[in-house]
């Protein structure tokens, strides 16, 4: 888990003072370049890990960090906490494992640090829209999560249309490279899209939780909701089996095999909210994929197919 690396990564260079991309990844039996990129992801976070180039060079962790993390600023534990915490929500042992990291801090660095750790999740399971640049507008929210400061939001709902607002930042959620933000407002709890955020502006007016909120609950009860509103049409298709991971691509978890055919070919269940959305992303895929139910999704095919032969033979 990548958590347990960025940690081990951390104490190993605290016990030793500097170390090379390959002594880490001998230690860690992972690949050189996984070390590297564990090393630049600390660098990155702000966690005071530095390269130093030419002969005897390599990583080092700057300013003396002891093993029990009492080295570290509160604005270094921070970023560490934030940098591990997601990926420490995927076990039991892992979310103990940070526990006893956070006991390990400064007893005043320990409320934020633990902040950090539960300000973010991953949530891998993709809705069949995978982005893969991270919004500018994380690294604001993440800091306004952790300081419990409000934020005045302003947000594109639809079309080209803005509302603007002030709301309580509670959690952000990585579903697949795709940012949500989970918020308190005046009409109680709201998720909204990071990448529809035009604007977001930290003020320094104090931000109200709930002292029982738990982010991995919140979000999957915002998942069942989202499944309810995404899976209201089902099809059954025939495909090649080969073709079955682009069609994961396409429709994310409303992707299902449901039989293996002895002819290379797989029965998929494929789930959208309405029978033309279903039919918009088969339309491209002509003979390779062949719709079994229900009708209305191939009368949508039909309808699709005319209208690109009408607008084919409007155009010679």
């Amino acid at each position: 888990m990548r958590a347990d690396r960025l940690v081990a990564t951390l104490l190993l260079m605290q016990n030793r003072g500097r170390v090379t991309a390959a002594e880490v990844a001998s230690e860690l039996d992972v690949s050189v370049a996984t070390a590297r990129r564990d090393l630049e992801a600390l660098s990155s976070a702000g966690v005071p890990v530095y390269p130093q180039s030419g002969r005897g060079g390599g990583w080092s962790l700057v300013g003396g960090a002891r093993t029990d993390l009492t080295g570290l600023s509160a604005s270094e534990a921070q970023a560490l906490f934030l940098l591990v915490g997601p990926a420490a929500a995927a076990s039991e042992d892992a979310r103990a494992a940070m526990r006893k990291l956070v006991r390990a801090l400064p007893h005043t660095f320990r409320a934020a640090a633990q902040a950090a750790a539960e300000a973010t999740m991953v949530d891998s399971a993709g809705w069949g829209e995978r982005r893969r640049n991270r919004p500018a507008e994380v690294t604001a929210l993440q800091a306004a999560v952790v300081s419990r400061q409000q934020v005045r939001l302003t947000y594109r709902a639809g079309g080209d249309s803005t509302t603007v607002r002030m709301i309580d930042p509670w959690g952000l959620v990585d579903k697949d490279g795709s940012w949500y933000l989970l918020a308190g407002t005046e009409r109680g709890q709201r998720t909204f899209r990071v990448d529809r955020i035009v604007e977001a502006e930290v003020t320094d007016r104090p931000a109200q939780r709930p002292v029982d909120f738990d982010l991995a609950a919140a979000w999957e009860a915002v998942v069942v909701d989202m499944e309810g509103r995404r899976s209201k049409t089902w099809a059954t298709v025939l495909t090649d089996r080969q073709f079955v991971p682009i069609l994961h691509d396409q429709f994310g978890r409303h992707c299902e095999v449901v039989a293996e055919l002895d002819d290379d070919r797989s029965k998929v269940r494929l789930g959208a909210p309405t029978p033309l959305d279903i039919a918009r992303n088969l339309a491209g895929w002509g003979v390779a994929v062949e719709v079994l139910e229900p009708s209305d999704v191939r009368a949508e095919l039909d309808r699709i197919g005319g209208e690109l032969v009408n607008g084919t033979k409007n155009g010679t």
